[in-house]
């Protein structure tokens, strides 16, 4: 998060931040997210969260139950997660922001 803000900043691009570790979010926002960039690119299956599921939890997952579980757990879901409206991009990758940010595609 801290790179992604850093970056934004460095290149004046004007964002509003949403804590989801603290307010949460919806499943109809996940779901909308999901639609744009599939459940498997939200899901964080690195972190300690993951690995703190029990073993039925992690088995056999789907989209809706990947949904319901990043709706009440917040800390399942990647970071960060950028919605312009147009575009949604997901964890912080540099050209992936230069991209859509720099050439005026936001």
């Amino acid at each position: 998060m801290k790179k992604a803000f850093a970056w934004l900043a460095a290149h004046a691009v004007p964002y509003n931040f949403m804590d989801y570790g603290q307010v949460g979010v919806s499943v109809e926002r996940l779901a909308d997210w999901s639609r744009r960039v599939g459940w498997q690119c939200l899901l964080n299956t690195r972190g300690t969260t993951w690995r703190r599921l029990t073993m039925e939890e992690r088995s056999n997952i789907d989209e809706h139950k990947a949904l319901k579980l990043m709706a009440a757990q917040p800390s399942l879901i990647r970071r960060p997660v950028i919605d312009t409206g147009s575009a949604l991009l997901i964890g912080f990758e540099p050209l992936h922001y230069a991209a859509h940010f720099v050439t005026g595609n936001a």
